[in-house]
């Protein structure tokens, strides 16, 4: 077990204790490391046919490919669309019952691969059925709420409104029901004490001037900015995080067998006030302190995971180093640097090759079916070479970006640890705190003008690359779908290259060249994040996935279920 009482000594002698912290961290790393998982063989699991779920997971790996997500996403998203499907599709032609949309919702998961097969006990079942009951009383007490001011002679405008609104809530209850379930089906005691603990050490640091009135709100956003950074939560689990700050007792619900009559007056009393929060969420979500936390947060989420990573190798080897001296633990330290690196270098090739797939299947595909077809009707030759061209500048735009990304520099290096030793011990920590700024307000004159010049810059680059695109022979239809990717494809290369760039804590050196992409190529970037927000919704893909082809598919392989069930009850009968 690791000492409680754990010190470092320095070359000279001097002890230099590890904080409460680290120490705390030691512990849990080297408990969970040791914690033997314990299957009690006559509990009952939830088990389902190996040959099924090889179809399922298929399933799931192809839709995933046109739903371009982070990876650590993917089952919380996948809760979300079962659950829509069995709430808002099915729930129209049946009647909903928590413990049997629990039931589905886990043998779902355990199809796809999102859950462990034969490891998930029964009881689980009851749990999620608990979970999933108050969301439901919750979204019946707002659909009842609303249908009655339905009721009430209404204008089609207010009617309209109600509607929307409606239909806003049910799919933001939806998407905080999956939150809680992700969020059941996979405690981390590890990531839980990291999050404390870095909520501790930013609360310390962090200080605002007097005349900012936001001292309410630093905790939750400290909170919200760790979740954005550390735990790499979407905006949905954000909402959750909010969800929950603001609901107290929202939690305490679950481990009741069944709701109280005290459960569904708070659930009422929350029905009414659902829009406002919704409101309230929002606005926190957008806070002027947003960006300046999150600087400081993504700083503090590296090194706070290098250290875990680091001991988490060897609890023993760590804590026997540390009480040798310094040189070989931050020689361990050092080596699961240089590792994040190459590793994030092979994600990023691996990110690239996925981005691509995404941007064929969802993006080259749309774009070619337009362009022969406007072709044609405007009586131009069919260009094969540019077709190809713009077939191909996807793949070839992002190649080039990710061949170009470099690995941080040595300096980088001394940065994480140095911060890592600022976290882990005594003597070291951050003597001056962070004091955050006012965030900048620019008159509308000055907002105006900076404006202006980046649309001048963004004109002025897409004048020369129409230029060049004409010498070629490209037709306004190929322009305009080649400047659809590199726009789209600018803004996504950001993504895939947040891996490296999350490693790098020395600030970018500012030069000639680099204010010169930042003037001329950054005005494309936020036009293609634009269409990313916008444009890519439309996704006829998931469409197809998600309302035509997912429900059928989903009975078949319950059907499929069934029928190896009764196959082998039929087997084990003659054989009996």
């Amino acid at each position: 077990m690791v000492s409680p009482n754990l010190i470092k000594r320095t070359e000279d002698g001097q002890p230099v204790e590890i904080n409460d912290k680290a120490k705390k961290l030691f512990q849990v790393i080297h408990g969970e490391n040791n914690k033997k998982e314990e299957l009690d063989d006559n509990e009952p699991r939830i088990k389902v046919s190996t040959l099924i779920s090889r179809l399922a997971f298929f399933y799931e790996k192809v839709r995933n490919a046109v739903d371009y997500e982070e990876e650590h996403l993917l089952r919380k998203n996948a809760i979300a669309r079962i659950l829509r499907r069995q709430i808002v599709i099915e729930g129209v032609i049946k009647e909903n019952h928590s413990e049997d949309i629990a039931s589905h919702l886990l043998i779902e998961l355990i199809r796809g691969s999102y859950l462990p097969n034969n490891k998930i006990p029964e009881t689980k079942i009851r749990e999620i059925a608990t979970l999933l009951e108050k969301y439901f009383r919750l979204k019946n007490q707002i659909v009842l709420k609303i249908n009655s001011s339905l009721n009430i002679k209404t204008d089609i405008t207010k009617a309209k409104d109600l509607i929307n609104e409606k239909n806003h809530l049910i799919s933001w209850i939806i998407n905080l029901a999956a939150c809680e379930i992700e969020e059941n089906l996979a405690p981390n005691p590890i990531r839980q004490t990291i999050v404390s603990n870095m909520f501790d050490v930013i609360s310390k640091n962090v200080k605002l001037p007097a005349d900012l009135p936001y001292e309410g709100d630093l905790e939750i956003q400290i909170y919200l900015s760790i979740g954005r950074k550390y735990l790499k939560f979407d905006t949905d689990m954000l909402e959750f995080i909010l969800f929950k700050y603001y609901n107290s007792d929202w939690l305490v619900m679950d481990k009741h067998e069944t709701l109280t009559e005290a459960d569904n007056q708070k659930i009422k009393d929350m029905a009414s006030n659902m829009s406002a929060l919704n409101i309230l969420v929002n606005e926190q979500l957008n806070h002027p302190l947003a960006k300046q936390l999150d600087k400081i947060t993504r700083l503090y989420s590296l090194y706070f995971s290098i250290l875990a990573e680091t001991i988490t190798r060897d609890p023993v080897k760590s804590y026997g180093e540390l009480q040798k001296n310094e040189k070989g633990f931050i020689a361990s330290v050092r080596k699961v640097i240089g590792e994040k690196y190459k590793k994030a270098k092979s994600r990023l090739w691996k990110a690239a090759f996925r981005s691509i797939i995404y941007i064929f299947l969802t993006k080259s595909v749309f774009a070619i079916a337009i362009e022969i077809p406007a072709i044609n009707w405007l009586n131009e030759p069919l260009n094969l070479f540019n077709l190809a061209i713009n077939i191909s500048f996807p793949a070839v735009l992002l190649f080039f970006i990710v061949l170009t990304t470099r690995t941080p520099s040595e300096d980088n290096t001394v940065k994480i640890i140095n911060g890592i030793k600022e976290i882990t011990f005594v003597g070291e920590e951050r003597k001056q705190p962070i004091v955050l700024r006012r965030p900048p307000r620019r008159n509308i004159f000055k907002h105006a003008i900076f404006n202006l010049i980046y649309a001048a810059a963004f004109c002025v680059s897409i004048y020369f690359i129409v230029l060049a695109l004409g010498v070629i022979g490209f037709t306004w239809v190929s322009v305009l779908i080649f400047l659809f990717f590199l726009a789209f494809v600018s803004f996504f290369s950001i993504i895939v290259t947040k891996g490296v760039k999350e490693l790098m804590v020395v600030e970018r050196r500012e030069n000639l060249l680099t204010l010169l992409i930042d003037l001329f190529y950054m005005p494309i970037i936020l036009v293609g994040r634009w269409l990313s927000s916008n444009v890519s919704k439309v996704n006829i893909f998931i469409f197809i996935f998600d309302f035509i082809i997912e429900a059928p598919f989903k009975i078949l392989v319950e059907i499929a279920e069934d029928w190896t069930k009764y196959v082998r009850e039929r087997r084990e009968k003659m054989e009996g």
